[in-house]
């Protein structure tokens, strides 16, 4: 999303994903016509300083000889559906800087930029997903990675590694639905032939549902099944051309009934999340947990990013 791409080095892509109590590495390779392969995956408690914890690291891993990426955390940038300006694409990021001014509680003049095209079909109106990452949170992200001399090459939001993800469950010519909840709430995209359609977050968290008696859990469920079917119910109407074949589920911690009760009422095929029926994960033996899975969805996706390898 926001990307400023180096010299070659070791082939592949390494997200460095922070968060509030660790610190993933996620290294995935990529090939025409092969699966991704996952080649690294840990996790590290994270300190105090984020500039430390990745100085130490790059002591471990070879940090500085990879093409690394990572995450903005929620609440750091805005993601926006709207028409495209009608400007130049070469004037486009700064006509959607403008168009945001309004929209965000940062100031939009320092923000970075960043333009997603929805892919329409037919006389349909085109569509634009709009990014602003607040200036300080991306300054402090690309402070700390300078201070520990690790090359930062490219910043991407979660909804992007979720959709990378997404991009590979895809059933030919069939659109997606993929839900995560984690601890701090839950994030849902749609996406179709690999681009994304739709993206929701809701404030019902894994962590949530898991710690919730039965009558409360039961009333959670209830919320999320209708916040579910609303949505795919205005994503049918809005994009009619796009049949989607499955709602994937992903939780971390896990959360015992969602599944069977989400199958019981929605109109489409519910399944739990597999990442080793697309990704080669044979080198991290852990990945058959679902849990642990879940825990580095957005890691791994991030590390799924084309572009960016050597």
């Amino acid at each position: 999303m926001f990307a400023r791409f180096k010299a070659k080095r070791v082939p592949g892509v390494m997200a460095i994903v922070p968060f509030s109590d660790r610190i993933d590495l996620a290294h995935v390779e990529r090939s025409p016509g092969m699966r991704p392969v996952l080649r690294v995956l840990d996790s590290f408690k994270h300190g105090t300083q984020l500039s430390d914890s990745l100085q130490r690291l790059s002591s471990v891993r070879a940090l500085r000889a990879a093409c690394n990426t990572s995450l903005m955390a929620t609440g750091e940038y805005q993601i926006t559906q709207m028409e495209p300006p009608a400007v130049p694409l070469e004037e486009r990021c700064n006509a959607v800087r403008w168009k945001l001014k309004e929209q965000v509680d940062f100031p939009v003049d320092t923000a970075s930029i960043g333009v997603l095209d929805v892919p329409m079909e037919g006389a349909r109106q085109p569509s634009i997903f709009a990014v602003a990452a607040a200036g300080d949170k991306v300054g402090h992200l690309m402070t700390a990675f300078a201070e520990a001399k690790v090359p930062l090459d490219a910043i991407d939001i979660p909804e992007l590694a979720q959709r990378n993800i997404s991009a590979l469950l895809e059933d030919e010519n069939r659109g997606l639905a993929l839900l995560s909840l984690g601890e701090a709430g839950s994030l849902l995209t749609i996406t179709f032939r690999g681009e994304l359609y739709l993206t929701r977050r809701t404030e019902i968290s894994a962590a949530q549902l898991a710690a919730a008696d039965a009558e409360s859990r039961e009333r959670l469920f209830e919320r999320l099944m209708l916040e579910l079917q609303r949505t795919l119910d205005n994503f049918d109407r809005q994009f009619g051309f796009v049949t989607v074949s499955a709602l994937v589920v992903s939780a971390c911690p896990a959360v015992d009934g969602l599944l069977p009760y989400l199958a019981e009422n929605l109109y489409v095929p519910v399944r739990p999340l597999d990442l080793t029926a697309v990704i080669d994960c044979s080198a991290i033996p852990e990945l058959q947990n679902p849990e642990r899975q879940a825990q580095c969805l957005m890691s791994i996706g991030a590390a799924l990013r084309e572009g960016s390898a050597a």
